[in-house]
């Protein structure tokens, strides 16, 4: 009944944030919408199995108050030896990539809710009041703030000095990365029902290329914002509008001239950077979360826990685990010659990437953990919605 109102509600809304109360209708997505973990099916419970890896905790650290409880994209980046992670109160932090000393420490009055984005000498960060900060990766003095049109929901993008956000309106903007000041802004339509989240977009070359809610990939010129192509990767397919949302909330990847994406309910595509002509889709296949990829392979994970390998050139599955089923497992990482995912207890799994079988898995955290996974070398750094920064490795025994 709590999801029949509060759907009847959100049809009258526009935009991402139209959802964010929206509670259970398929299992397995009740905390995306509603925070809660009030799964229809209950998540499965661990396996038995002896572990192949041995897994090490090098470091771990308390970033305040983490996501808070909401679903934010707040995942920390990592550049010229510092890692850096934001909460939802405004703290935001540098750490010692190998030992995790802090180098410094911020406390501004923002609401974080995207990021953060690194660019040559800046951190980037969204917040849900319609700005964007940027801070020196130096010191962490701010730099300048700038106003944007609704709340951010995706990290932002540096490239060629420039900083592009999205936000949940619909609207891209790019700003000066030294300055702030706004140098192109597009808009793009919304579904008057879509999913909460944005996807971060990529830039290629002398073009920006993102995912929209309609299930459309657009590019724009960088310098200008000027409109180069647009692609329909999700058809919205079913009776009913939640079955027809077709959300690209997911980050972008782009790998030798292809672009992929997966839609919440549109499948899994590969479209050409060039003209965005779709090269493959794969129907079956859906995600919120996310996914990544190695020089041959992608790996998703979908709405319901399953972590599928994919093959880059025709989108067949080749391999799925489903031993996760309702965890609510993050989007994937590569991590040598395995992949690893996080789920809503705060363990991280280690599968095998020739098979997807479970090798190892520690409890990094006591909190639910939906940043993907950072890998940087031979560490993981695991960031989960508590605050807690974890960093592990993993060797053979």
């Amino acid at each position: 009944m709590r999801f029949l109102i509060c759907l009847l509600l959100s049809l009258s809304l526009v935009g991402c944030a139209a959802m964010d109360t929206v509670g259970e209708s398929f299992s397995g997505i009740s905390d995306y919408f509603s925070g809660g973990a009030d799964n229809a099916e209950p998540p499965s419970p661990l396996v038995e199995y002896t572990p192949e890896l041995k897994l090490e905790e090098i470091w771990q650290a308390s970033v305040g108050v983490g996501s808070d409880e909401q679903t934010l994209k707040l995942i920390p980046a990592v550049a010229n030896g510092k890692i850096v992670a934001a909460d939802r109160e405004g703290l935001v932090q540098a750490r010692d990539t190998t030992t995790g000393k802090l180098l410094w420490e911020v406390e501004t009055e923002a609401n974080f809710s995207g990021g953060p984005g690194i660019g040559n000498s800046t951190v980037i960060l969204g917040s849900s009041n319609a700005e964007v900060f940027a801070l020196s990766l130096e010191n962490g003095t701010q730099l300048w703030k700038a106003a944007v049109t609704s709340e951010v929901l995706s990290i932002p993008v540096i490239g060629h000095g420039v900083v592009v956000v999205r936000t949940t309106d619909g609207s891209i903007t790019a700003l000066n990365e030294k300055t702030g000041a706004k140098l192109w802004s597009y808009e793009v339509a919304v579904p008057a029902l879509s999913i909460r989240g944005t996807g971060a977009p990529v830039i290629v070359d002398d073009n920006l290329i993102g995912g929209n809610d309609n299930g459309k990939l657009i590019a724009l010129r960088l310098a200008d914002g000027k409109f180069v192509w647009e692609a329909s990767v999700a058809i919205p397919q079913g009776r009913s509008e939640v079955e027809r949302l077709v959300d690209l909330d997911v980050d972008l990847i782009e790998s030798a001239g292809v672009i992929y994406v997966s839609s919440f309910h549109g499948g899994a595509s590969a479209a050409s950077v060039l003209d965005g002509e779709v090269l493959w889709r794969n129907d079956t296949i859906n995600s919120y979360t996310g996914l990544t990829s190695d020089w041959r392979y992608l790996y998703v994970s979908d709405s319901q826990g399953y972590v599928y390998q994919l093959d880059k050139r025709s989108g067949s599955s080749l391999w799925k685990q489903s031993e996760l089923h309702n965890r609510r497992v993050t989007a994937p990482a590569v991590y040598e010659n395995y992949v690893v995912v996080a789920d809503l207890e705060g363990y991280v799994h280690w599968l095998g990437n020739s098979d997807g079988r479970q090798m190892a898995r520690i409890q990094a955290a006591d909190a639910p953990i939906d940043a993907k996974p950072l890998v940087v070398g031979d560490t993981v750094f695991i960031y989960a919605n508590d605050g807690t920064l974890t960093a592990l490795k993993a060797r053979l025994p």
